[in-house]
Protein backbone atom coordinates (compact mmCIF):
# COMPACT_ATOMS: atom_id res chain seq x y z
CA UNK A 1 0.00 0.00 0.00
CA UNK A 2 3.06 2.29 0.11
CA UNK A 3 3.28 1.88 -4.02
CA UNK A 4 3.27 5.59 -5.30
CA UNK A 5 2.17 6.92 -2.56
CA UNK A 6 3.76 10.18 -0.43
CA UNK A 7 5.57 8.98 3.16
CA UNK A 8 6.34 10.78 5.54
CA UNK A 9 8.34 9.77 8.76
CA UNK A 10 8.72 12.03 11.92
CA UNK A 11 11.99 10.93 13.57
CA UNK A 12 12.89 9.80 10.56
CA UNK A 13 16.88 9.79 11.27
CA UNK A 14 16.32 7.94 14.52
CA UNK A 15 16.84 3.91 14.91
CA UNK A 16 13.60 3.21 14.40
CA UNK A 17 12.87 5.79 10.94
CA UNK A 18 16.47 4.35 9.13
CA UNK A 19 15.48 0.98 9.34
CA UNK A 20 11.44 2.08 8.11
CA UNK A 21 13.58 3.76 5.62
CA UNK A 22 15.36 1.07 4.26
CA UNK A 23 12.82 -1.57 4.18
CA UNK A 24 10.11 0.85 2.29
CA UNK A 25 13.39 1.83 -0.35
CA UNK A 26 13.72 -1.84 -0.48
CA UNK A 27 10.24 -3.59 -0.99
CA UNK A 28 7.72 -0.55 -2.46
CA UNK A 29 7.94 2.15 -4.87
CA UNK A 30 6.92 5.29 -3.22
CA UNK A 31 6.47 8.38 -5.24
CA UNK A 32 7.75 10.82 -2.37
CA UNK A 33 9.85 9.72 1.27
CA UNK A 34 9.95 11.97 2.74
CA UNK A 35 12.51 12.43 6.38
CA UNK A 36 11.58 15.05 8.52
CA UNK A 37 13.57 15.76 11.82
CA UNK A 38 15.64 18.59 13.51
CA UNK A 39 19.17 17.30 13.37
CA UNK A 40 20.83 18.54 10.23
CA UNK A 41 23.85 16.53 11.45
CA UNK A 42 22.13 12.92 11.47
CA UNK A 43 20.65 14.02 8.12
CA UNK A 44 24.08 14.63 6.60
CA UNK A 45 24.65 11.09 7.74
CA UNK A 46 22.00 9.24 6.73
CA UNK A 47 22.30 11.30 3.22
CA UNK A 48 25.56 9.39 2.68
CA UNK A 49 23.55 5.67 3.20
CA UNK A 50 20.42 6.82 1.27
CA UNK A 51 21.67 9.55 -1.57
CA UNK A 52 19.06 11.57 -3.60
CA UNK A 53 21.25 10.40 -6.76
CA UNK A 54 20.66 6.65 -5.71
CA UNK A 55 16.96 7.05 -4.46
CA UNK A 56 15.04 9.71 -6.29
CA UNK A 57 11.85 9.63 -4.29
CA UNK A 58 13.81 10.26 -1.31
CA UNK A 59 13.41 14.18 0.47
CA UNK A 60 15.20 15.57 3.30
CA UNK A 61 13.06 17.89 5.69
CA UNK A 62 14.60 19.97 8.60
CA UNK A 63 11.89 20.31 11.18
CA UNK A 64 10.50 19.97 14.64
CA UNK A 65 6.82 18.77 15.35
CA UNK A 66 6.58 21.81 17.41
CA UNK A 67 6.53 23.82 14.49
CA UNK A 68 3.08 23.87 12.88
CA UNK A 69 3.84 25.89 10.08
CA UNK A 70 6.69 23.58 9.23
CA UNK A 71 4.07 20.56 9.80
CA UNK A 72 1.80 21.98 7.28
CA UNK A 73 4.42 22.27 4.53
CA UNK A 74 6.06 18.90 5.03
CA UNK A 75 2.29 17.21 4.54
CA UNK A 76 1.09 18.52 1.55
CA UNK A 77 0.27 15.88 -0.26
CA UNK A 78 1.46 13.38 2.01
CA UNK A 79 -0.67 10.12 1.76
CA UNK A 80 1.05 7.98 5.12
CA UNK A 81 2.81 9.58 8.09
CA UNK A 82 4.57 7.53 10.55
CA UNK A 83 5.02 9.33 13.77
CA UNK A 84 8.30 8.56 15.25
CA UNK A 85 9.52 12.03 16.47
CA UNK A 86 9.46 11.77 20.39
CA UNK A 87 11.88 12.51 23.11
CA UNK A 88 12.09 9.43 25.12
CA UNK A 89 15.34 9.08 27.78
CA UNK A 90 13.34 8.49 30.83
CA UNK A 91 15.84 10.75 33.19
CA UNK A 92 16.34 13.78 30.77
CA UNK A 93 12.60 13.66 30.73
CA UNK A 94 12.33 13.50 34.93
CA UNK A 95 14.69 16.50 34.50
CA UNK A 96 13.08 18.75 31.51
CA UNK A 97 9.35 17.67 31.51
CA UNK A 98 8.44 21.22 30.23
CA UNK A 99 10.16 19.95 26.70
CA UNK A 100 9.31 16.69 26.90
CA UNK A 101 5.73 18.05 26.65
CA UNK A 102 6.38 20.37 24.09
CA UNK A 103 7.52 17.47 21.95
CA UNK A 104 5.53 14.55 22.63
CA UNK A 105 1.83 16.08 23.06
CA UNK A 106 1.58 19.28 21.58
CA UNK A 107 3.86 18.04 18.66
CA UNK A 108 1.40 15.28 18.57
CA UNK A 109 -0.96 17.69 18.15
CA UNK A 110 0.16 20.09 16.20
CA UNK A 111 0.96 16.26 13.66
CA UNK A 112 -2.88 15.36 13.72
CA UNK A 113 -3.97 19.08 13.22
CA UNK A 114 -1.70 19.55 9.92
CA UNK A 115 -2.67 15.75 8.86
CA UNK A 116 -6.20 16.27 8.95
CA UNK A 117 -5.95 19.51 7.33
CA UNK A 118 -4.06 18.48 4.41
CA UNK A 119 -6.15 15.36 4.20
CA UNK A 120 -3.15 12.35 4.98
CA UNK A 121 -5.00 9.41 4.76
CA UNK A 122 -3.32 7.38 7.10
CA UNK A 123 -1.12 8.46 9.95
CA UNK A 124 0.44 5.35 12.37
CA UNK A 125 2.07 6.63 15.86
CA UNK A 126 4.81 4.58 17.93
CA UNK A 127 3.86 4.30 21.32
CA UNK A 128 5.75 2.99 24.51
CA UNK A 129 4.89 0.22 27.35
CA UNK A 130 5.93 2.94 29.44
CA UNK A 131 2.29 4.81 28.20
CA UNK A 132 0.67 1.85 30.27
CA UNK A 133 -0.12 2.44 33.98
CA UNK A 134 2.97 5.80 33.85
CA UNK A 135 5.20 6.69 36.62
CA UNK A 136 7.46 8.72 34.94
CA UNK A 137 6.55 11.94 32.27
CA UNK A 138 7.99 9.98 29.40
CA UNK A 139 5.29 7.43 29.91
CA UNK A 140 3.11 10.31 30.60
CA UNK A 141 3.32 12.23 27.90
CA UNK A 142 3.17 9.52 25.38
CA UNK A 143 -0.09 8.34 27.28
CA UNK A 144 -1.62 11.77 26.66
CA UNK A 145 0.02 11.24 22.81
CA UNK A 146 -1.97 7.69 22.25
CA UNK A 147 -4.97 9.38 23.64
CA UNK A 148 -4.65 12.38 21.62
CA UNK A 149 -4.17 10.31 18.49
CA UNK A 150 -7.14 7.94 19.16
CA UNK A 151 -9.83 10.59 19.56
CA UNK A 152 -8.41 12.56 16.10
CA UNK A 153 -10.51 9.89 14.72
CA UNK A 154 -13.50 12.03 15.72
CA UNK A 155 -12.24 14.96 15.58
CA UNK A 156 -11.46 14.23 11.69
CA UNK A 157 -14.59 15.22 10.84
CA UNK A 158 -15.43 15.19 7.28
CA UNK A 159 -11.44 14.58 6.42
CA UNK A 160 -10.23 11.11 5.48
CA UNK A 161 -7.86 11.00 8.29
CA UNK A 162 -7.59 7.58 10.20
CA UNK A 163 -5.17 7.00 13.19
CA UNK A 164 -3.67 4.56 15.03
CA UNK A 165 -1.08 4.09 17.36
CA UNK A 166 1.53 0.23 17.74
CA UNK A 167 3.06 -0.30 21.54
CA UNK A 168 5.46 -2.24 22.10
CA UNK A 169 8.47 -2.68 24.10
CA UNK A 170 12.13 -2.18 24.68
CA UNK A 171 14.29 -2.46 21.01
CA UNK A 172 17.32 -4.48 20.93
CA UNK A 173 20.12 -2.17 19.74
CA UNK A 174 18.25 1.11 19.56
CA UNK A 175 19.71 4.17 20.90
CA UNK A 176 19.34 4.71 24.35
CA UNK A 177 18.76 0.67 25.26
CA UNK A 178 20.87 -1.51 28.00
CA UNK A 179 21.69 -3.65 24.91
CA UNK A 180 24.33 -1.11 23.32
CA UNK A 181 25.15 -0.07 26.98
CA UNK A 182 26.16 -3.89 28.19
CA UNK A 183 28.30 -4.14 24.84
CA UNK A 184 30.19 -0.90 25.43
CA UNK A 185 30.64 -1.95 29.38
CA UNK A 186 31.56 -5.26 28.77
CA UNK A 187 35.46 -4.39 28.01
CA UNK A 188 35.68 -3.00 32.08
CA UNK A 189 34.81 -6.28 32.91
CA UNK A 190 31.94 -4.69 35.02
CA UNK A 191 28.29 -4.07 34.31
CA UNK A 192 25.56 -1.84 36.19
CA UNK A 193 22.52 -3.91 36.89
CA UNK A 194 19.15 -2.07 38.14
CA UNK A 195 17.77 -5.25 39.98
CA UNK A 196 18.19 -8.70 39.39
CA UNK A 197 14.18 -9.29 39.61
CA UNK A 198 13.57 -6.25 36.79
CA UNK A 199 11.82 -7.63 33.84
CA UNK A 200 11.38 -6.25 29.97
CA UNK A 201 9.71 -6.79 26.94
CA UNK A 202 12.09 -7.02 23.74
CA UNK A 203 11.87 -6.79 20.14
CA UNK A 204 14.26 -6.37 17.21
CA UNK A 205 14.10 -3.41 15.20
CA UNK A 206 13.27 -5.41 12.22
CA UNK A 207 10.40 -6.90 14.10
CA UNK A 208 9.14 -3.52 14.98
CA UNK A 209 9.38 -1.98 11.68
CA UNK A 210 7.11 -4.66 10.44
CA UNK A 211 4.78 -4.79 13.18
CA UNK A 212 4.06 -1.65 12.08
CA UNK A 213 3.97 -1.77 8.40
CA UNK A 214 0.99 -4.75 9.25
CA UNK A 215 -0.48 -2.39 11.43
CA UNK A 216 -0.85 0.10 8.97
CA UNK A 217 -2.49 -2.45 6.45
CA UNK A 218 -4.82 -3.68 8.95
CA UNK A 219 -6.21 -0.03 10.80
CA UNK A 220 -9.56 0.60 10.79
CA UNK A 221 -9.01 3.78 12.87
CA UNK A 222 -8.37 4.21 16.79
CA UNK A 223 -6.79 1.06 17.43
CA UNK A 224 -3.57 0.31 19.83
CA UNK A 225 -2.09 -2.25 18.14
CA UNK A 226 0.04 -4.67 20.64
CA UNK A 227 2.85 -7.31 19.24
CA UNK A 228 2.58 -10.58 21.40
CA UNK A 229 6.69 -10.69 22.34
CA UNK A 230 9.09 -12.39 24.72
CA UNK A 231 9.99 -10.89 28.36
CA UNK A 232 13.79 -11.03 29.45
CA UNK A 233 15.25 -10.12 32.62
CA UNK A 234 17.55 -7.41 33.04
CA UNK A 235 20.14 -9.76 34.70
CA UNK A 236 19.75 -12.39 32.47
CA UNK A 237 20.42 -10.20 29.29
CA UNK A 238 23.91 -8.88 31.03
CA UNK A 239 24.53 -12.70 31.63
CA UNK A 240 23.97 -13.13 28.13
CA UNK A 241 25.95 -10.05 26.98
CA UNK A 242 29.00 -10.36 28.85
CA UNK A 243 29.01 -14.15 30.79
CA UNK A 244 32.48 -13.16 32.18
CA UNK A 245 31.36 -9.46 33.86
CA UNK A 246 30.83 -8.97 37.38
CA UNK A 247 27.41 -7.15 37.84
CA UNK A 248 27.22 -4.08 40.07
CA UNK A 249 23.49 -3.70 41.29
CA UNK A 250 22.80 0.15 41.31
CA UNK A 251 19.26 0.22 42.08
CA UNK A 252 16.19 1.33 40.25
CA UNK A 253 16.58 4.96 38.49
CA UNK A 254 13.89 7.43 39.28
CA UNK A 255 11.14 6.85 37.02
CA UNK A 256 11.47 3.27 36.17
CA UNK A 257 9.48 0.38 36.91
CA UNK A 258 10.53 -2.66 38.16
CA UNK A 259 8.30 -4.68 35.36
CA UNK A 260 6.75 -3.23 31.82
CA UNK A 261 3.20 -3.69 31.10
CA UNK A 262 1.49 -3.54 27.65
CA UNK A 263 -1.93 -3.82 28.18
CA UNK A 264 -4.00 -2.85 31.75
CA UNK A 265 -6.56 -4.70 33.36
CA UNK A 266 -8.69 -2.08 31.75
CA UNK A 267 -7.24 -1.65 28.71
CA UNK A 268 -7.96 -5.44 28.29
CA UNK A 269 -12.04 -5.33 28.40
CA UNK A 270 -11.82 -3.01 24.76
CA UNK A 271 -8.90 -5.73 23.97
CA UNK A 272 -9.05 -8.39 21.62
CA UNK A 273 -6.39 -10.91 21.54
CA UNK A 274 -5.49 -12.80 17.68
CA UNK A 275 -2.40 -15.50 17.07
CA UNK A 276 0.30 -12.69 17.32
CA UNK A 277 -1.06 -9.68 18.67
CA UNK A 278 -3.39 -8.20 20.77
CA UNK A 279 -5.87 -4.72 19.66
CA UNK A 280 -6.92 -2.30 22.00
CA UNK A 281 -10.52 -1.02 20.21
CA UNK A 282 -11.51 2.50 20.60
CA UNK A 283 -14.57 3.79 22.81
CA UNK A 284 -15.61 6.27 19.85
CA UNK A 285 -15.40 4.60 16.03
CA UNK A 286 -17.27 4.62 12.87
CA UNK A 287 -16.84 0.84 11.85
CA UNK A 288 -18.54 -2.10 12.88
CA UNK A 289 -17.75 -3.25 16.02
CA UNK A 290 -18.45 -6.41 15.80
CA UNK A 291 -17.37 -7.05 12.56
CA UNK A 292 -14.20 -6.03 13.56
CA UNK A 293 -14.72 -8.43 16.64
CA UNK A 294 -14.98 -11.44 14.25
CA UNK A 295 -12.06 -10.60 11.74
CA UNK A 296 -9.58 -12.62 11.34
CA UNK A 297 -10.36 -14.52 14.77
CA UNK A 298 -10.31 -12.14 17.67
CA UNK A 299 -11.37 -12.93 20.79
CA UNK A 300 -12.01 -10.76 23.79
CA UNK A 301 -9.86 -10.60 26.57
CA UNK A 302 -10.47 -12.51 29.65
CA UNK A 303 -11.63 -10.36 32.63
CA UNK A 304 -8.68 -9.07 34.89
CA UNK A 305 -6.42 -9.81 32.05
CA UNK A 306 -3.25 -8.31 32.03
CA UNK A 307 0.05 -8.50 29.67
CA UNK A 308 2.89 -7.98 31.70
CA UNK A 309 6.76 -8.47 31.33
CA UNK A 310 6.73 -10.42 34.41
CA UNK A 311 3.75 -12.86 33.99
CA UNK A 312 4.66 -13.26 29.78
CA UNK A 313 4.32 -17.02 28.88
CA UNK A 314 6.96 -16.17 26.17
CA UNK A 315 10.56 -15.77 27.58
CA UNK A 316 13.90 -15.35 25.57
CA UNK A 317 16.60 -17.25 26.13
CA UNK A 318 20.31 -16.12 26.25
CA UNK A 319 20.83 -18.04 22.35
CA UNK A 320 17.90 -16.38 21.25
CA UNK A 321 18.48 -12.94 22.53
CA UNK A 322 22.36 -12.95 21.08
CA UNK A 323 20.80 -13.92 17.83
CA UNK A 324 18.63 -10.46 18.22
CA UNK A 325 21.28 -8.86 19.10
CA UNK A 326 23.47 -9.89 15.63
CA UNK A 327 20.74 -9.55 13.84
CA UNK A 328 18.25 -6.66 14.20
Amino acid sequence: MLNDKSVLITGGTGSFGQRLTEIVLGRYTPKRLIIFSRDELKQSEMRQRFDVRDYPCIRYFIGDVRDRDRLYRAFDGVDIIFHAAALKQVPTSEYNPSEVIKTNILGAANVIDAAIDRDVKRVIALSTDKAANPINLYGASKLCADKLFVAANSYAGPHPTRFSVVRYGNVVGSRGSVVPIFLEKRTTGRLPVTDERMTRFWITLEQGVEFVLASLERMEGGEIFIPKIPSMRVVDVARAIAPECELEFVGIRPGEKLHEVLITEDDARMALEYDDYFAILPAFHDWDPTAYRTRNGGKTCPDGFRYSSETNPCWLKAEELGKMVTTG
